[in-house]
């Protein structure tokens, strides 16, 4: 039996001095900022020098309204739309997903969708303008991409390489006719409407969780690879979510992560159906649903080793992948995360030392899973060698995995939390940091 014949090493000397936690009072993390709080959906924010302008979906405010901001944060102010004239070839209905970038010429390019009355479909059209307020006018007498047999087209974004090339990223609407929705790379010249060459598949849908809708795409260039954010599952709800997937090459393969980057549980419900997400600097812009509205909010984002975290949302730090020293990994523990924990922490000299990510200073909160079920039980947790708190596990029962919560102060980057016995005994299955 793993649980017999244990030896209950107490360390008498600390547990007095060091505060005991546990629970949701404890919990610090840092919701995202509503900073735009109006329906506001899908936005796309660019920074002009010292200002910043976001786009979105047709609302009240306009068919492409846009907003400036001399900080990321706000104070936000809608100033009218951006197209106010509409494209030749689209009819009446919703303008969706804008992009806007800058060329090499110092104009300004947006992406959009519109409803073609050709073919009864959403379709990508793109406008010009020489200011980021506007107003844009469109390009040409027919959309960039139309295609009515595989759904028609949406959610354009542009992405510039390191070496100048221009794309086109977007979506197939297959969901719409039953069929495979597909995210597409298109090359483009310089003017961002020229296409060269045909595109390339970077994606489909392809997990249950996305109940057979993925959008919005937006491509990143970091040092050691590309990342590519998406949103899946219905945007009218909270099961809407922001995920990602990597690749080394531009062209692919891609591997989606294993859990999504944004969701409305990994954010306690502090966003309700996060999506729609942009990426400028260090922030991410995305829309939630506030009653029957969706406003922008923004959220502090880091790299992982090239790997995005947001502060706000959980990200999962399996125990058993971390340093350990006395103890054991256990595993086949049903109902676990990945099917493995940390066993047999029994001893005065038994740790293990979690790892985890901050996108920047502050304060976060760790929900850690454990089980126990010989008493309550206790573990000391240091943090980065220095600050201890005692965390406390009630008896819930030998494989009934529950969370307690903490909060920690940490610094910028990586991050060492240690685990060690403090009483009793207990089981760590995972860290989750928000």
């Amino acid at each position: 039996m793993r649980r017999l014949g244990r030896l209950a090493l107490v360390l008498a000397t600390v547990t007095a001095s060091l505060p005991a936690v546990g629970g949701p009072a404890a919990a610090l993390a840092v919701a995202p900022a509503a900073v735009i709080k109006t329906d506001f959906p899908d936005p796309d924010v660019i920074q002009v020098g010292s200002m910043y302008y976001a786009y979105s979906t047709s609302s009240g405010s306009g068919r492409i309204p846009v907003a400036s901001a001399s900080s990321a944060t706000g104070p936000w102010t809608v100033r009218g739309d951006a197209l106010p004239a509409k494209p030749s070839w689209a009819g009446n209905g919703g303008f969706w997903a804008p992009d806007v970038s800058r060329r090499s010429d110092g104009r300004y390019l947006m992406y959009f969708t519109g409803p073609s009355t050709a073919t009864g479909r959403m379709c990508i059209g793109a406008a010009i303008a020489d200011n980021p307020l506007g107003p844009f006018q469109p390009v040409g007498s027919a959309p960039l991409v139309c295609d009515a047999s595989e759904g028609g087209d949406i959610d354009p974004s542009s992405f510039v390489d390191t070496d100048g090339t221009r794309y086109l990223v977007y979506k197939n609407d297959g969901n719409a006719v039953g069929r495979p929705t597909i995210l597409w790379l298109q090359r483009v010249a310089a003017d961002g409407v020229t296409f060269v060459g045909g595109r390339t598949e970077l994606i489909r849908n392809d997990r249950p969780e996305e109940a057979g809708v993925i959008e919005a795409p937006v491509l990143v260039k970091r040092p050691s690879q590309y990342v590519l954010f998406y949103s899946g599952g219905s945007y009218t709800g909270n099961n809407y979510f922001t995920g990602y997937a990597v690749s080394k090459s531009l062209t692919g393969p891609y591997t989606k992560a294993y859990r999504p980057l944004m969701t409305t549980a990994s954010f306690d419900g502090a966003v309700q159906g996060p999506g729609g997400t942009d990426v400028l600097g260090d922030r991410a812009f995305f829309h939630g649903w506030v009653d029957r509205a969706r406003w922008m909010y923004t959220a502090e984002l880091g790299w992982a080793n090239d790997y995005p975290v947001i502060r706000g949302s959980r990200v999962r730090y399996e125990a058993e992948r971390g340093a350990i020293n006395h103890a054991e990994i256990r595993s086949g523990a049903a109902g676990a995360s990945q099917g493995a924990v940390v066993a047999k922490l029994d001893y005065a000299d038994s740790w293990v030392d979690v790892t985890v990510y901050a996108p920047v200073a502050g304060n976060y909160t760790a929900h850690v899973a454990y089980a126990a079920g010989y008493g309550d039980a206790q573990h000391r947790v240091t943090v980065n060698g220095g600050t201890q708190i005692v965390l406390n596990y009630p008896n819930r029962g030998w494989d009934n995995w529950t969370q307690v919560s903490t909060g920690l102060t940490l610094n910028a980057g990586w991050n060492v939390l240690r685990f060690q016995y403090q009483t009793r005994w207990a089981e760590l299955d995972y860290v989750e940091l928000a």
